[in-house]
């Protein structure tokens, strides 16, 4: 499977509706999601790993991982209508993978998640409607992972590394993207608003 193939099969997945205000619940688009997932699989960090898609969603990246060889995916959310599509959306890999025993699925608060794992690969809250909730998800990735992919805004960018040295890890690489948040809650005026992001690299630092 090549770049372009993953982001096709990406984009065939079911993404969720009436979406939570207070969850910040925004579709990664999939070209986006197969851009990180790509640059995760050339570093060698998702096949045969164990990886955590906190924060799970419909499972894009979770489940694009599992097309690009993970050994074992664990789908973390709070919200059971996601991660009951993420389990619709994963039965879309049957002609693309062997499913068994690569994924499990747990509704829980990423605060409550104590499994370690080899990667987290997320796009958290970006802590817009409740203050700090990016950095509740980057804390627990700290705990269980020595590699993390995660998306935040742009300006977040001295906060995200003060707050990866504070926690013993450094930044590794970082890619750029223009986050299309599409209007899907009542208060959005444009059709389509881009959001200034970057998706970045986290290594443990020893």
């Amino acid at each position: 499977m090549n770049k372009k193939e993953l982001e096709i099969l990406l984009s065939r997945f079911k993404t969720f509706n009436k979406p939570k205000i207070y969850l910040e619940q925004y579709q990664t688009e999939s070209k986006i999601a197969a851009e990180a997932l790509w640059w995760a699989f050339m570093n060698g960090d998702i096949e045969g790993k164990t990886v955590a898609d906190l924060g799970c969603g419909n499972g894009i990246f979770g489940l694009g991982a599992i097309a690009l060889g993970a050994k074992k995916v664990i789908f973390l959310d709070t919200d059971e209508r996601n991660l009951e599509i993420a389990k619709h959306n994963l039965e879309l890999l049957g002609e693309f993978v062997s499913k068994k025993g690569l994924s499990e699925f747990i509704k829980k608060d990423v605060r409550d998640f104590n499994r370690k794992v080899d990667v987290v690969i997320q796009n958290p809250p970006f802590g817009v409607k409740v203050v700090h909730n990016d950095k509740i998800f980057l804390s627990r990735a700290f705990e269980v992972a020595k590699k993390i992919y995660s998306f935040h805004k742009a300006e977040s960018e001295n906060f995200i590394n003060s707050f990866s040295k504070d926690n013993g890890f450094i930044i590794a690489g970082k890619i750029n993207f223009k986050f299309p948040l599409k209007k899907t809650l009542v208060f959005h005026v444009k059709r389509v608003h881009y959001v200034d992001v970057a998706c970045w690299l986290l290594k443990k630092a020893n």
